[in-house]
């Protein structure tokens, strides 16, 4: 049997759904401490939860998802692992986030100005490059989650320098780079580090499954050793 993965240089995992019940990420606390644990187990000791705000779907507010961290943070402490958990959101961008920017409410961020975003998988927004300068404007630096997800990307390539251009960030889901969403988001997310345009990778981490994908990829590891020896991965600094 192989060894599981050691994905410890990265430390952070910045983009999980580990605050339990608010999205459809962690079902219940236990669930989520299981999921920590098993994460820990790989090297992780840090975690930004960043669960879904959809307005159509998942209506959190910074007050339900800051309340749903301090309690995964207080049954941490009972347990012996030593690791940091706080909360960040996933922005889809909608109507809601037009209408939290223009009323100037702070929207919550991964680390200093930089904000997790995402959009639709089935077309691209039409206003997405003026939305993404919305947030610029108030101050904040998008990050793009999962761009070889939106596989729309794929026939017209040159969106991604657009928004590279643009000091978008990239945010690659680690379970891409074993094909687990498909062959064609995986050759993407190779194309992006071809580029050198991936600064950040995150687990987008639902459920036990997927940590038992990580846990037995020798892609995975492999892929994440190549980019940390080249210094390109803010992870660590989170």
């Amino acid at each position: 049997m192989n060894e599981p993965a050691d994905l410890s240089g990265l430390v952070t995992d910045m983009h999980n759904h580990l605050i339990p019940g608010i999205d459809d990420g962690a079902t219940d606390l236990e669930s989520s401490i299981v999921m920590i644990r098993a994460m820990h187990s790989l090297g992780y000791r840090k975690f930004i939860a960043t669960p879904h705000v959809q307005w159509e779907m998942f209506k959190n507010t910074p007050e339900i998802i800051e309340n749903g961290a301090a309690i995964v943070r207080a049954r941490l402490a009972e347990t012996e692992m030593k690791v940091e958990f706080r909360a960040a959101a996933e922005y889809y961008l909608d109507e809601h986030v037009d209408e939290l920017l223009e009323n100037n409410v702070p929207l919550l961020t991964i680390h200093n100005n930089m904000v997790l975003v995402e959009f639709s998988f089935i077309r691209q927004p039409m206003d997405l490059k003026d939305t993404l300068f919305k947030l610029q404007i108030k101050g904040y630096q998008p990050i793009i989650a999962h761009p070889e997800r939106y596989l729309y990307f794929g026939a017209h390539k040159n969106v991604y320098d657009e928004l590279h251009d643009m000091d978008c960030i990239f945010q690659l889901n680690l379970l891409s780079l074993c094909g687990y969403y498909g062959k064609k988001q995986e050759e993407l997310a190779q194309y992006l580090i071809k580029k050198g345009y991936v600064s950040l990778l995150g687990s987008d981490l639902h459920n036990i499954r997927h940590i038992n994908i990580l846990r037995a990829s020798t892609t995975i590891s492999n892929t994440v050793n190549k980019l940390l020896d080249a210094g390109v991965l803010l992870n660590p600094g989170l």
